[in-house]
């Protein structure tokens, strides 16, 4: 009966742990010192902002139009107005190749993530529907060590691109990340050729990717799949650079126009094809594919 007991203890202080962690998310910082989480507090503009209604907005901001972070979870349900989501290589888990250890050990790091965003990695794949189109379909998660890519990442992204040439659909990507994990080193960086030349393999049969690049989208993420769609798309705002504007203001020693690497000044420059509003997104999606498709 001891034992049992113990392990019922055990079980139930996993289980406050996890829901603690699955609290700390992108949005600890906006959150009111208010009982319940009722108000968030903007980035942007600073405004205090009801949660439901910022719910209900998909997450923008009414008052200043900034775009919060979205779980995997939340961009998918957005997508596909609840379509049946055939997950791919869901039970991929990352190793720590090297016993890294930081200000933690990575293995730690990973539980921890894990147990935060109820997923075992930095995105979620699968195939799904958006509107009346079979796609193919993955999604960052920025909780998730910060959407940094690892060996999972890569392999996940691998595996979505096979199961599209193989029932011949587009692929969309959504990324939200701080680049590669450095807890994985060379084998992290090896990510940037193995999501390249499986779009190269992609592109080789005909089928489009679109990339969505959302706030952040930085490191070897840019360097790599985040940038080689057929059509490149950004959500307003978004920082999308490979070294972030503060490494750069150090290195050259002068300031930084105004909205550098910004979606907007990206899209100016040639670096994006459009820049979208979250609740356009879906639609323009959709009109892209028809596009493809015809």
């Amino acid at each position: 009966m001891k034992s049992i007991i113990i392990a019922s203890d055990l079980s139930i202080h996993d289980w406050f742990k996890k829901k603690k962690l699955q609290r700390e998310t992108e949005y600890t910082r906006e959150k009111l010192d208010i009982p319940g989480n009722l108000w968030v507090k903007c980035y942007k503009c600073a405004q205090t902002l009801y949660s439901k209604e910022l719910e209900a907005n998909l997450k923008v901001c009414p008052k200043c139009g900034y775009h919060f972070k979205l779980t995997s979870a939340e961009r998918i349900k957005q997508l596909t107005n609840g379509s049946p989501f055939q997950e791919i290589a869901a039970n991929l888990t990352s190793k720590d190749f090297l016993g890294f250890t930081d200000t933690k050990p990575y293995a730690k790091r990973i539980d921890e993530s894990i147990m935060k965003t109820s997923h075992k990695d930095a995105i979620v794949v699968g195939l799904t529907r958006i509107g009346e189109h079979d796609v193919a379909l993955g999604a960052m998660d920025f909780a998730f060590m910060g959407g940094s890519v690892g060996s999972v990442v890569g392999e996940k992204i691998a595996r979505l691109i096979e199961a599209a040439v193989e029932k011949k659909l587009p692929v969309i990507i959504f990324s939200s990340s701080g680049g590669m994990r450095m807890q994985e080193s060379i084998m992290s960086l090896m990510q940037m050729a193995k999501s390249s030349a499986a779009l190269g393999r992609l592109r080789e049969n005909g089928l489009p990717y679109i990339a969505v690049c959302t706030d952040p989208t930085t490191g070897g993420t840019t360097a790599s799949f985040a940038m080689l769609g057929d059509i490149n798309i950004s959500e307003p705002g978004a920082l999308i650079c490979f070294a972030g504007p503060r490494v750069i203001e150090q290195t050259i020693k002068q300031k930084l126009p105004p909205g550098f690497q910004r979606s907007e000044f990206l899209l100016a420059h040639g670096m994006l094809d459009i820049v979208v509003e979250r609740k356009k997104l879906k639609e323009t999606l959709i009109n892209l594919l028809n596009f493809f498709k015809n």
